[in-house]
């Protein structure tokens, strides 16, 4: 009973425009004042211990490195090499959006800077194009979602970090899932361009111009091999890889593209430093809310709830997707796996599922609730990109989210697409 008035009261403050974070805290207070189930000591305590956790320092370290990258340049230099590839054919530009989401998701780590820098270029270039600018907004919208399931991911971060789980092996293992969410986005690009008459350029490709914009995007595509490598080199922790990778952008930045000038870093630090607190109050609450709901044996009720469904892996795991869908809908991704993971870790290991398995299935769940409104944050930013309304934006965008699940569901089916190359690459540096 607790725990229910606990959530009433959650979503009732969400409701009204109260910040997550501190949504989560005053419902908490709310519940104690009629039953002082523990103290508020004790749950200040577990908030500060919370924060005093070093891998968790990973994430504004890669919430300023995608600014970074956005700002110096790099994203339109990676749009360049995935023109070369892909821009001639039919769809030729909604593919190379989709292509040059996976390469920027490669470097900042979260949906909505990958859908701001990547759509920013793209949608006035599709319309350009003769592109509909409805259509050029959902492809835009629903790609950038490939910006948490490419490493590094702030989900997969924060999911290490709520669970125990090595946030190395998480990265890893969104490699190879991304690239198959990916290739299917553009084989729905290809038929639904086709079908609407947007015809590439019929410009061949070229390994001449190819090698060319390769070499000058360069520098930004050794970002992921500098971080996973030197992670799975054993060079530095992802915490530590997360402060290679803001040295290394302002580097290339300021001395090596020159355009990111230093009248430029206060406005990219102070936005980072606002979305950086939102995220850290988040997380402090979200670990008193755990707490919270193991005192209230909320874990153990869940499991045994789900356990008078049926006890086979694929039923549980099946609900468990369908309620995250709907979960991304109306919650923030960090706010959704800081205070769900840590639940639905304990209800699913017993069943056999990887906790990094299940790690990337979270992630690309709650991924396509960027693109489901109500919350729909990257609907939000490419609408405030291209200026069309949401629900333009949401119709247009149904194939690919439609195939965004069927994606899930190949993840969920085929745990090995997920698991191979982690383990591969122990075995490997072992």
């Amino acid at each position: 009973m607790l725990a229910i008035l606990l959530l009433i009261g959650f979503f009732a403050f969400l409701c009204i425009g109260v910040p997550i974070g501190v949504s989560i805290g005053l419902s908490i207070i709310g519940v104690l004042l009629i039953n002082p189930f523990t103290s508020y000591s004790y749950l200040g305590q577990t908030m500060v211990t919370s924060l005093m956790n070093f891998p968790l320092l990973a994430v504004p370290f890669f919430m300023l490195t995608g600014s970074i990258m956005e700002t110096g340049g790099l994203s339109r230099r990676l749009v360049a090499v995935a023109n070369t590839i892909v821009g001639g054919g039919t769809g030729g530009l909604a593919k190379v959006t989709v292509i040059t989401c996976l390469f920027f998701g490669a470097i900042s780590g979260s949906a909505p800077a990958t859908v701001a820098a990547i759509g920013g270029i793209m949608i006035p270039m599709m319309v350009k194009e003769r592109y509909s600018i409805d259509y050029a907004a959902g492809v835009s919208a629903v790609s950038g979602g490939l910006g948490v399931i490419i490493p590094p991911s702030i989900p997969f971060v924060l999911y290490g970090v709520s669970t125990g789980t090595s946030i190395g092996e998480l990265f890893v293992g969104g490699v190879i899932p991304g690239c198959i969410i990916g290739g299917l986005l553009m084989i729905v690009s290809h038929i639904t361009s086709k079908k609407r008459g947007y015809f590439g350029t019929g410009e061949k490709f070229s390994f001449k111009k190819f090698f060319n914009a390769l070499w000058d995007a360069k520098w930004a595509m050794l970002v992921p091999v500098i971080i996973l490598g030197g992670i799975y080199g054993g060079a530095f922790t992802p915490t530590e890889a997360a402060v290679v990778s803001v040295v290394y952008g302002l580097f290339v930045g300021i001395f090596v593209y020159k355009e990111l000038k230093w009248k430029d870093l206060s406005k990219v630090f102070v936005d980072n430093g606002i979305l950086v607190g939102a995220v850290i109050i988040t997380a402090a609450t979200a670990t008193a809310l755990g707490t919270a709901f193991s005192f209230m044996q909320v874990p153990t009720q869940i499991a045994n709830a789900i356990a008078m469904v049926s006890t086979n892996k694929y039923v549980v795991m099946s609900i468990v997707a369908v309620f995250l869908l709907f979960v991304g809908m109306i919650m923030d991704v960090a706010a959704a796996i800081l205070i769900l993971a840590p639940i639905l870790v304990q209800v699913l290991i017993p069943l056999g599922w990887n906790p990094i398995h299940f790690g990337i299935i979270m992630t690309i769940d709650l991924a396509i609730g960027f693109v489901t409104p109500p919350v729909a944050m990257n609907l939000f930013v490419a609408s405030g990109i291209s200026g069309v309304p949401v629900n333009r934006i949401a119709v247009n965008a149904l194939p690919f989210i439609i195939t965004f699940i069927f994606g899930l569901i190949v993840i969920i089916m085929f745990p090995q697409l997920t698991l191979w190359l982690p383990e591969f690459l122990k075995t490997f540096s072992g």
